[in-house]
């Protein structure tokens, strides 16, 4: 039987102590293993920060099971081999190299073309898993498997879940005007509606009745002016979009709200 574990990419940077802590937290709200992983070019070379990577672990962490490997290769064969089937993959944005310096750029997006399951990206300062609720990014009735997995992380940090849906933007439906904000002039205005009406239909199947315990709000957004959502991030514990991606000369590209996230959100993405 396979364990279930976080894999978490590591290489002594700032920016890998703190994807480091948010998985270990990760980690525990799941009841998994650690998997804490550091790609080198020789393995002589991982010891030290593997070990301090457990210690500060174990320190934080009473309790949960760690384990600590090197890799002989490059991050993206690293983590996508240690991910697969992992509940959580964790890397950070910035660094100085290794799986937890992945920049916005050709690794990022080539390892998110690879996992097969769930890829949270660390951005900026670290904020506790337990801090803030969930928002769900929902741009197309295709992102069923986030909007499964938003639900989730709501029902297991006992938080409320957001949904800014994009595509309901784009649906023709009458909002009655009570619903809508004094400031509506603004180009990035979110509108409030039903949550019946706003969130796809099909991509949210049985979620509701699956947890009826969480409380849903509904807004809808100009996917081309993404700065509503990116507000949002301001005060969540984790932002959940799906994995919409566009081909490239260089290899895939997220969509723009991705993107966007990607660049400037304020807290941790989650693409699935």
């Amino acid at each position: 039987m396979t364990t279930r574990h976080v894999t978490v990419g590591v290489d002594g940077t700032l920016i890998a102590v703190r994807a480091l802590d948010r998985a270990a937290e990760e980690a525990v709200l799941r009841g998994a293993l650690l998997d804490i992983v550091y790609a080198v070019p020789d393995l002589d070379e991982a010891g030290p920060v593997l070990a301090s990577a457990s210690a500060r672990v174990r320190e934080r962490n009473p309790g949960l099971p760690v384990k600590a490997s090197a890799f002989e290769g490059g991050p993206v064969q690293a983590l996508a081999q240690h991910g697969r089937g992992a509940e959580l993959t964790v890397v950070g944005t910035r660094g100085l190299g290794g799986i937890a310096g992945l920049l916005f750029g050709s690794v990022s997006l080539r390892l998110a073309a690879r996992m097969r399951g769930p890829l949270l990206v660390v951005r900026g300062n670290h904020q506790s898993a337990s801090r803030g609720e969930v928002l769900l990014g929902m741009e197309s009735d295709a992102d069923a498997d986030a909007a499964a997995s938003a639900f989730a992380e709501a029902a297991r940090r006992g938080v409320r879940l957001s949904v800014l849906d994009a595509a309901a933007s784009r649906r023709p439906a009458p909002v009655p005007p009570a619903l809508i904000p004094a400031d509506q002039g603004r180009d990035d205005a979110v509108v409030r509606v039903p949550t019946e009406q706003a969130v796809p239909r099909r991509a949210v199947a049985g979620l509701r009745q699956r947890y009826p315990q969480i409380e849903v709000e509904v807004r809808t957004f100009d996917p081309g002016r993404v700065h509503s959502l990116l507000e949002a991030t301001r005060e969540a514990a984790v932002v959940v979009v799906g994995a919409h991606g566009h081909l490239h000369r260089i290899g895939p590209r997220p969509g723009p709200v991705t993107a966007a996230l990607l660049h400037h959100s304020h807290c941790p993405v989650a693409i699935v």
